[in-house]
């Protein structure tokens, strides 16, 4: 408690994903720095790092786009291979790659804007 008398910030602790993404948790130590009864200073200072061994939401959710991606191409692949007929069949399923790969992109671009970001 002395630290953050003598620092005047108040500590958080952080959670660290195998991914290398991080994301803050319970909050630690409060500064003396209150503006209000309950209220903290707004300045996150990290107190405890815990490592996680899972990778963070969006690293999973681009994960599964990615396999599912991969299903759809096999699957479209294996058509063709096959000289199937099913021509409606084939344009969905090429449209639903691309948009599986917008949505990877926009997941992309999130999570690089929230690496970039100090608070989250």
């Amino acid at each position: 408690m002395a630290l953050t008398r003598l620092i005047g910030m108040c500590f958080y602790n952080q959670k660290r994903f195998s991914c290398g993404d991080w994301s803050w948790t319970n909050f630690a130590h409060r500064c003396n720095y209150e503006y209000r009864t309950g209220e903290t200073c707004g300045m996150k200072l990290v107190n405890m790092t815990e490592n996680e061994n899972s990778k963070c939401r969006l690293c999973e959710k681009i994960e599964t786009k990615f396999r599912r991606r991969s299903a759809e191409v096999d699957r479209l692949e294996r058509w063709k291979r096959e000289g199937a007929t099913l021509v409606a069949s084939m344009d969905r399923s090429q449209k639903l790659i691309m948009d599986l790969d917008k949505e990877i992109y926009v997941l992309q671009r999130e999570r690089e804007d929230r690496r970039t970001t100090l608070t989250r």
